[in-house]
């Protein structure tokens, strides 16, 4: 027996038992089957009161795992697992709040402060390809309607059990959904037990409403290094980043245009045809926006997965 091998895949093996524990008792009844309540919120163009509504049920294996009988709200409660080990977690990398790079070194690799990627991260696509982040919301049904390709959503867990027919639907329709965390948290601000939270609370709404265990992740605002990197590889996730950005949140405000938004990736297109841009389902502005771009790409955009000819899912399982 080669040991050396085996202690060699220790990393592997403990994702796998990561995963193994995000399954336990996976398979769930009918009564744990998705609701239709969110269907009535399609045609919302902003957040309501409906927004606020956590409509996928809780499932049983779930309250088995954590105790808990319902899902968190912003701040999801940390959940001890026997396969993520806080102790492999690098202690010289501080707590940091969103921007602060003053005891950042480049050494720590962090990509909001000096675009430092990992050599395991995702920053570009061989072919132009829009990604989407902060949904589902109850404009992301517009874009899954006039979409002519299959994209990459990156997806709030919070918002995922709030909206989990359109979670669903996306998944239907092959579109590659991957996490943005629970609620949108700035990770290198956290407690090592705090991002533990965020991702897997991210993962069991994913789970729970659509039956998928996620690869791909992307840190809200960008904000990963490798502390971060430290505890989301433990889950068995890909950071993903972006090379073209839109700041299509800005037109929300009118502080840029759509058509300031297009002329950029007109721009792109004659300069560099490939990159992953980063885009938001979060408001039907924003979605209008994408639904233009993607029609001045045309069909031959990837999926993250696609573009690094990598696997779509950790797992996938029927929760029929």
């Amino acid at each position: 027996m080669n040991m050396g091998g085996l202690l060699g895949n220790g990393r592997m093996i403990r994702t796998l038992l990561t995963i193994a524990t995000i399954l336990l008792q996976a398979s769930f009844s009918l009564q744990d089957s998705l609701p239709s309540a969110d269907a009535a919120l399609y045609d919302q163009p902003h957040y309501g009161d409906a927004y606020t509504q956590l409509l996928q049920p809780f499932p049983s294996w779930l309250a088995d795992i954590t105790g808990m009988t319902h899902w968190p709200t912003e701040i999801p409660p940390y959940i001890p697992m026997n396969t993520i080990d806080l102790d492999a977690v690098p202690k010289n990398i501080p707590r940091r709040s969103l921007g602060d790079c003053s005891r950042v070194d480049r050494s720590m690799c962090a990509f909001d402060c000096f675009r430092c990627t990992a050599v395991d991260d995702i920053f570009t696509c061989p072919i132009l390809s829009q990604t989407f982040d902060d949904g589902p919301s109850p404009s992301t049904p517009k874009l899954l309607n006039d979409l002519p390709v299959r994209t990459t959503f990156f997806t709030q867990g919070i918002n995922v059990v709030r909206f989990p027919e359109t979670f669903r639907r996306a998944h239907e329709q092959g579109h590659l959904l991957a996490t943005h965390t629970w609620s949108h948290a700035d990770l290198t601000s956290l407690r090592n037990e705090d991002i533990v939270a965020q991702i897997q609370w991210s993962i069991w709404a994913m789970n729970a409403t659509a039956g998928i265990v996620p690869k791909y992740f992307r840190p809200p605002y960008g904000a990963l290094d490798d502390r971060v990197r430290a505890i989301t590889r433990q889950f068995g996730l890909t950071a993903v980043f972006w090379d073209r950005d839109t700041f299509d949140w800005r037109v929300n405000d009118g502080s840029k245009t759509a058509e300031e938004v297009y002329a950029d990736v007109r721009q792109w297109q004659r300069e560099r045809p490939n990159g992953l841009i980063l885009e938001h389902d979060s408001t039907i502005k924003t979605v209008n926006v994408g639904v233009k771009v993607s029609q001045l790409l045309g069909p031959r955009q990837m999926t993250v997965a696609d573009c690094v000819n990598g696997q779509w899912y950790q797992q996938q399982f029927s929760i029929q």
